[in-house]
């Protein structure tokens, strides 16, 4: 059974908080199995300790659907102490907010991908805090995408924004723990940081592998299906394609009313595209892209999650889009995440050439090749800093 880095703490608090002004990081999925919330589990543990609250993107209840919606902050209905918003106009804490406490507790459900800006936030967090001299604790919890595979090209310095502040790839097989111990030591942060690990959890576990149950960590993040998908149809965001947004079922659906099923299944079929299935479906968002419009695309259905190269195969479908369709599709415009400048698809995939060289009809292969060598540095850092080194490889079916 796995021990979650929140049950570990709450057992038994670590020396670091004994007599200490406590802050917590949170959101409204940063619960134990039981559903229990890390505020009311904190302040039975040691009451009286926590200070003040600070939510990442999305607000601290998950409610705010899209990117650039900002969450105000507030005060909490039931203990009664200050929430800072770090997705509002700034998303940098402050040291008037850093004045309250001593220790911060991070406890965050991250989806293992480089554009979800939890780990931007925490990474800010991590800066004030060598800043303003606090201690940080992260309460580790499971890459619910594993811990394996690592995917996609190293974000270039030139886009490095929100939705990615160092040189990482899309995909990048760590914990939240291991994340913030390799930012915050290879890239030299040097703020006073403890995790607090897991017990239980191997590398090669997919999220429904762990036995605990699901809290969306974000409003168009609903079931652990549409993180594993998610390291490629992010992707969707930066274009006029629907990424299933105003649906049941983000990323896992995309389309628009100008495609057309046979036509981009014989252009898919040109790349391998590993364990997975497109489904052809025709839907009608509420709201976001094509709200109210018919779309023509497809469901993506991950049969073999050791496979499966979510990252590959989004970029073969948007490559399939772009030379099909030219007239009709387009690159979205800025403003994304807070950048006004730079297109929000090179931010995305992190590469100022990488959509132009998928519009020209460059092999996606060899678009992979020409990244290997940035990918292997980036796993020989990586492997410093890993907490769990299980060495099972055992074939994991999706379900």
């Amino acid at each position: 059974m796995i021990t979650l880095g929140l049950e570990k703490f709450i057992r038994n608090p670590p020396e670091s908080v004994r007599n200490r002004r406590l802050a917590i990081l949170a959101n409204h999925a940063s619960t134990d199995r039981n559903f229990q919330h890390i505020v009311d589990l904190v302040n039975k543990a040691i009451p009286g300790s926590v200070k003040c609250l600070f939510s990442p993107q999305h607000g601290f209840f998950s409610e705010k659907q899209d990117n650039m919606i900002e969450s105000a902050h507030g005060i909490d209905g039931r203990s009664k102490i200050p929430v800072f918003s770090l997705y509002s106009k700034d998303r940098q804490p402050t040291e008037a907010m850093f004045d309250l406490f001593d220790v911060l507790l991070i406890d965050l459900v991250d989806v293992g991908t480089r554009v979800y800006t939890f780990w931007s936030t925490m990474i800010y967090c991590l800066e004030a805090a060598k800043k303003y001299g606090k201690h940080v604790i992260v309460l580790d919890r499971p890459n619910p995408v594993g811990g394996e595979m690592v995917e996609g090209n190293v974000l270039k310095e030139e886009c490095a924004s929100f939705v990615g502040l160092y040189p990482i790839p899309m995909r990048h097989g760590m914990t939240f723990g291991e994340l913030a111990n390799l930012v915050n030591d290879h890239f030299q942060i040097n703020a006073s940081l403890e995790i607090v690990t897991m017990t239980g959890w191997k590398r090669s576990m997919l999220f429904r592998d762990t036995g605990l149950p699901w809290v969306f960590p974000s409003p168009n993040m609903p079931t652990p299906d549409t993180a594993l998908v998610y390291p490629g149809q992010v992707v969707l965001e930066g274009t006029n394609i629907s990424e299933g947004r105003g649906t049941t079922l983000p990323f896992e659906l995309f389309g628009a009313p100008f495609i057309k099923h046979n036509e981009i299944l014989e252009r898919l079929s040109e790349t391998p595209l590993p364990g997975c299935i497109f489904r052809p479906v025709v839907f009608e968002p509420t709201s976001n892209k094509w709200q109210g419009k018919t779309c023509f695309g497809f469901q993506i259905h991950p049969t073999d999650c050791r496979l499966f190269l979510p990252y590959r195969t989004s970029l073969a479908l948007l490559q399939a889009v772009m030379t099909l369709y030219p007239e009709d599709f387009q690159l979205k415009a800025p403003p994304y995440e807070y950048e006004f400048d730079r297109r929000p698809v090179d931010l995305i995939v992190g590469d100022m050439q990488l959509a132009e060289r998928l519009r020209n009809g460059e092999d996606i292969l060899g678009l992979e090749a020409g990244w290997q060598d940035e990918l292997v540095a980036f796993m020989e850092v990586r492997d410093q800093y890993l907490l769990y080194t299980d060495k099972q490889d055992q074939r994991i079916p999706c379900r």
